[in-house]
């Protein structure tokens, strides 16, 4: 039976349950370049009592030609094991990033076929607001035996969204701001034009969070993504510079009840450094 109670638990919870058999705390925070942090040296300095840093930063397979791509099987699981995360444990995932990475850490792990994983709404920034305890330094841990973990699910390839764009089989949601997706000029974060996949939809995703960092209501989660053209009844993948707060559309539709979706891995760092795929660019009429 699973320990959680919701795929999205409050910092109330968290703080009742840390101690709880069975039940590890991640902080999958990954910041972008720009923001000038160091994802592990601020754990040293302040995380959730007991937790363990996921370093999701360098989680990624470095033998595949997609920037930033999916971890395979194998080195998600040795990462689990070397946090000692036992293969039957339930998981909370917390970030302090301005990119909500802890839903590419909730993604990566419920693709590749870990079930009792959730999200502390909020994060760590909602966790110090509070006033809760925090504590600092690393320890040293004891590895685990490694999980038997799933081919990465709901991925989609270059290829794949190439054959899209002529079956339109699957609605193309992006992450990103509506500057990067629909100016003109650079993009900021990855150094190449701005840009979108043709017929894609546009919804950022901080639109999706409230003042305090906690996610928004469903009712406005779903509002969103109707304003932005998604039809909920039919199937999305997601799209963003790297795939990063594309996995936070993904946590929002999946807040929703709605898992036919999947995520672009290689997204617009992929696509749009390949000049022989189409692109939009500039305005919508």
């Amino acid at each position: 039976m699973t320990l959680l109670p919701a795929p999205l638990v409050s910092t109330q919870w968290l703080a009742a349950h840390c101690d709880a058999p069975g039940l590890v705390v991640l902080d999958a925070s990954y910041h972008l370049p720009a923001a000038n942090r160091d994802a592990a040296a601020d754990f040293a300095a302040a995380h959730i009592p007991g937790a363990r840093f996921l370093d999701l930063k360098t989680l990624f397979d470095p033998a595949s030609p997609v920037p930033y791509a999916f971890p395979t099987p194998e080195q998600l699981a040795a990462r689990l094991a070397g946090l000692s995360v036992a293969p039957d444990a339930a998981i909370v995932i917390y970030d302090d990033s301005a990119i909500r990475s802890a839903a590419r850490a909730w993604f990566v792990l419920t693709a590749s076929g870990w079930s009792d994983v959730a999200i502390l709404d909020g994060g760590l920034a909602k966790w110090r607001s509070e006033g809760r305890a925090l504590e600092s330094g690393t320890c040293d841990i004891a590895p685990a035996e490694p999980a038997s973990l799933a081919a990465p699910s709901r991925l989609r390839s270059k290829a794949e969204m190439l054959a899209n764009l002529d079956s339109r089989a699957e609605q193309v949601l992006d992450a990103r701001g509506a500057d990067r997706v629909y100016g003109r000029g650079l993009d900021p974060v990855h150094g190449m034009p701005n840009g979108r996949i043709p017929g894609s939809c546009n919804l950022p995703f901080g639109a999706l969070f409230n003042d305090d960092s906690t996610w928004t209501s469903p009712d406005a989660i779903r509002g969103a993504f109707t304003a932005a053209g998604i039809d909920l009844d039919a199937p999305v993948t997601t799209t963003c510079g790297s795939g990063v707060t594309a996995s936070v559309l993904l946590f929002a539709m999946h807040l929703l009840g709605k898992h036919d979706t999947a995520l672009y891995d290689g997204s617009w760092s992929e696509w749009g450094a390949d000049p022989a795929t189409p692109k939009a660019q500039g305005p919508e009429a």
